[in-house]
């Protein structure tokens, strides 16, 4: 049986690991009928390892190169460049050489060949690894061949390739490199086609870019190429670029650089006919591989040529349904200030205590909002409804129903889901008769504290079936909470009242956003209190300085226990686990009930305890509430005092006294229903994990963590029966690395198009960033930017700059001085607590992580919504 060679009839999908990625491919691609290849064979990884297993020169650098880390490039670009001199210095073994010489012959030893690189982790549907390895073209002659071979194997280690890796969690040792050699084809035009469009993501458009000669001079940004888009059998776009120069094969073997004639520069690369005889192509070989594909392909003597195809692996998943309807989703993660995925038994709580028709895709969850735009009435309330919290979801939605297409494609469909949250808060009038009394609120979280003190007593005498029963019929409770009248009254009423008062303040008296300082220091906010809260264990800690000293070296997770041995040491377990004890059921990204809380790692507030003990004096916490509260009362007493020096003061004075009482009696209830709900997710993510070691201690899962990469049906039925297929824990896992190496859209539709919005703003300055102004102020500070909190190293006047914020966040706000996030809306997390700490924010800046560095001097303009740097 030969080893080291396998020409592509023998090869399949099946044969990754023996012809790399790329020739795998290439042997589905000669598979399939219609579909010409170019004539070749694969140099098999088994050759490769028999070069390079038992060189210890090789061995000895491999491991040299693998205790390195992404931070050090230069060491990684010497080491890398010792090893490719090794690979290419080892000389090609004589069966080797003969097998390749003997696969050559039918051919043509003659003929010109490309040369080209196919490593075991390359176009896989989880990772393309498109350019890290080297391909060279119109190599003739068999030495010539065998050199570029070893060239190719010597190009695993292109510092490219070995910084991909790592960046990817690839073992160097783990991958291997297979050589395809393709007979050449010396094209006429040459480009890529993507089935799917790589910009927006539509699985219904195919997108060709296209070039004179081969494809390397488009590949390597010598030309722009022509642009065509195509859908289903139609050119609906094409741009016809400038084509100075081409690249093409010279009979001696390599390639040079052509200028092409001004006769010729603006000429389209391919003829329509062409470009949809191309489409068609690509759609036959989406449907073999089953997803979406990226293809090389050649243009010869008037025949098409497909020289590789990859899975197209940036794009974001597209939930699934089971039917052929047009479908619009929004992200419940932009909503909900939490845009990582969501494990499997995180997302079967969301998805069974929800009224909206949500869908699940790259482990995030979206709300199919076409019902609601399907007649003109209820799209304009709920595009308005949206565009309240987040302007890029409106202009998106906006740019969505305006086109032509999906007037015609969207019947006027006058059903609507009555009882959704969405149709609630959309047809919300303010109740009649409605008491303005402040105990309201407190009924509400007496009777929510009340409920989940039974339920944590209740679910003790639970285990087994009898447990997830039990879980299910307590979800309604969560339900009933979230979606009780009463309190979407509550917060309802605030967002009319702080509209208002922000549009009459504007009206009568010039002043903007006057209801974000009247909201500060409000009463009854569960989140802001927290934040505040951790200042006063800091002042429990202060005076011991054994304590402290004990924090800043502290690593493990159980150093509760050992401050007992400290003077002081008893007072500050006391007051953390206190914090705990009402807190510690919040964490980053609580959405999701299988992410780490406080209570189980507590070490992720030592930092911000630290950070408190050093920015902050005692009594701060007491301090800057009394300063929210005295600057709000003092800006109720300014308006009110203005007001009635105009014509019909006194009745505008009076209506906006009955609007900031109703913001500073009910604003702060506005968190408490997600706190109340994380307070149960945390009660049933206990005694889940004592079913959890039950099924460690019966060997049917590895570790309690398994569980979370389960649904809660399978997770029910794994208890029942203590059996379960391993094999789906593994998978799943894999998904969500993948899932996390992905972003998900604001908007997006069923075939896979993510709409992006636009801020439409006027004014501002020159190079400022655009966003939504939720929290008025103007600030300069430094920009810490972080995206984990316990990475947080905050000084005093610091500006925080991140992706997302949750309540976990929180205690941070009290050490910073403004707020720039990527995700958020009018009455998200941030922006309600910046308000609330008189913070200027702006949030909804798209890329503001990438766009703006740790340390740099920036202004926020938490009144204008923009952020400059300095």
């Amino acid at each position: 049986m030969r080893t080291h060679t396998l020409c592509f009839q023998e090869i399949d999908r099946a044969k990754l690991m023996v012809a790399g990625g790329k020739g795998a491919n290439l042997g589905e691609l000669s598979r399939i009928g219609g579909i010409r290849v170019p004539e070749g064979f694969c140099v098999t990884t088994e050759a490769y390892k028999k070069i390079t297993e038992n060189n210890q020169e090789l061995n000895g650098l491999l491991e040299e190169l693998t205790r390195l880390t992404l931070a050090e490039k230069e060491k990684i670009s010497e080491l890398s460049a010792k090893i490719r001199i090794t690979i290419e210095r080892i000389p090609i073994p004589s069966d080797i050489a003969a097998a390749i010489a003997g696969n050559l012959t039918p051919l043509g030893e003659k003929a010109a060949f490309a040369v080209r690189s196919s490593a075991t982790a390359e176009d896989l549907p989880t990772a393309s690894f498109a350019g890290q390895q080297d391909t060279w073209l119109n190599i003739i002659g068999k030495e010539e061949i065998l050199k570029y071979i070893s060239k190719c194997w010597a190009s695993l280690f292109t510092d490219r390739a070995v910084i991909y890796r790592l960046q990817n969690g690839f073992h160097h040792h783990k991958v291997h490199l297979a050589v395809v050699v393709q007979k050449m084809v010396f094209p006429q035009a040459a480009g890529i086609l993507f089935t799917a469009d790589p910009v927006t993501s539509n699985r219904k458009v195919v997108s060709i870019d296209a070039s004179f000669g081969l494809g390397e001079a488009m590949v390597s940004g010598l030309v722009n190429p022509d642009s065509y888009t195509v859908r289903n059998g139609k050119i609906i776009d094409k741009k016809i670029a400038t084509k100075e120069l081409a690249i093409y094969a010279v009979k001696e073997g390599g390639t040079k650089e052509v200028e092409i004639g001004p006769e010729r520069q603006n000429s389209p690369a391919l003829t329509d006919e062409q470009i949809i005889q191309l489409e068609g192509m690509g759609r036959t070989i989406e449907g073999h591989f089953g997803r979406p594909q990226d293809i090389e392909w050649c243009l010869a003597d008037g025949t098409f040529y497909i020289v590789q195809s990859r899975p197209i692996t940036t794009l974001f998943p597209i939930p699934e349904e089971n039917d052929q309807a047009y479908h619009v989703y929004i992200s419940v993660g932009h909503q909900q200030m939490m845009t990582d995925p969501i494990k499997p038994l995180g997302l079967s709580f969301w998805l069974a205590m929800t009224q909206a028709p949500m869908r699940t895709a790259g482990g995030r969850l979206f709300v199919d909002i076409q019902p609601l735009l399907a007649s003109p009435a209820s799209r304009e309330k709920t595009i308005g409804m949206l565009g309240q919290g987040d302007p890029l979801i409106k202009d998106a939605l906006l740019t969505l129903v305006e086109r032509e297409e999906y007037t015609r494609s969207s019947p006027d469909d006058k059903t609507q889901p009555d009882e959704s949250a969405a149709n609630k808060v959309m047809s919300w009038t303010f109740p009649a008769g409605f008491v303005n009394d402040p105990a309201i609120a407190a009924d509400l979280i007496n009777h929510s504290q009340t409920s989940i003190e039974a339920l944590k007593q209740n679910i003790q005498t639970k285990s087994g079936s009898d447990l997830f029963e039990f879980i299910l019929e307590d979800l309604q409770q969560i339900k009933k909470d979230l979606f009780r009248t009463k309190s979407l009254d509550l917060i309802m009423v605030v967002q009319h009242a702080s509209s208002w008062i922000n549009k009459n303040m504007m009206t009568w008296l010039g002043e903007k956003n006057a209801a974000d300082t009247l909201s500060q220091s409000v009463p009854n906010n569960i989140t802001s209190e927290m934040g505040l809260a951790l200042l006063d264990v800091a002042d429990v800690i202060r005076p011991y300085p054994d304590v402290i000293a004990f924090l800043q070296r502290v690593k493990a997770d159980n150093f509760l226990d050992q401050l007992v041995k400290f003077n002081g040491g008893k007072e500050t377990q006391q007051a953390i686990q206190a914090y705990l004890d009402k807190y510690g059921m919040r964490c980053a990204g609580e959405i999701d009930l299988t992410n780490t809380r406080w209570s189980e790692k507590p070490g992720i507030l030592v930092p911000l305890i630290l950070n408190h003990l050093k920015n902050f004096p005692p009594g701060a916490s007491k301090q800057k509430f009394g300063q929210g509260l005295q600057e709000a009362l003092k800006k109720e007493q300014e308006l009110l005092e203005r007001l009635r020096q105009l014509p019909g003061g006194s009745e505008k004075a009076e209506e906006t006294k009955r609007m900031i009482s109703l913001i500073r009696n009910f604003a702060g209830y506005r968190e408490y229903p997600k706190y109340g709900m994380v307070n149960r997710y945390f009660v049933y993510k206990q005694a889940l994990l004592k079913e959890a070691e039950r099924l460690v201690q019966a060997n049917v899962i590895s570790e309690k963590q398994d569980i979370y990469y389960l649904t809660f049906e399978e997770l029910r039925e794994a208890v029942r029966t203590n059996k379960l297929e391993y094999q789906t824990i593994t998978k799943r896992k894999a998904e969500y690395r993948q899932y996390e190496k992905i972003t998900p859209p604001r908007v997006s539709t069923s075939d896979g198009e993510i709409i992006a919005g636009k801020y439409h703003r006027e004014n501002l300055p020159a190079d400022a960033i655009a966003g939504l102004a939720v929290s008025s102020g103007v600030i300069e500070g430094r920009a810490r930017v972080i995206l984990r909190m316990e990475d947080a190293e905050i000084e005093d006047g610091d500006i925080l700059v991140t992706t997302f914020t949750d309540p976990s966040w929180t205690p941070l706000f009290v050490s910073i001085k403004g707020l720039v996030t990527e995700v958020g809306g009018l009455m998200t997390h941030g922006a309600v607590i910046a308000r609330e700490y008189g913070l200027p924010a702006v949030v909804g800046v798209e890329n503001a992580t990438r766009l703006i560095k740790d340390g740099q001097r920036i202004r926020v303009n938490g009144t204008g919504g923009y952020v400059e740097i300095l």
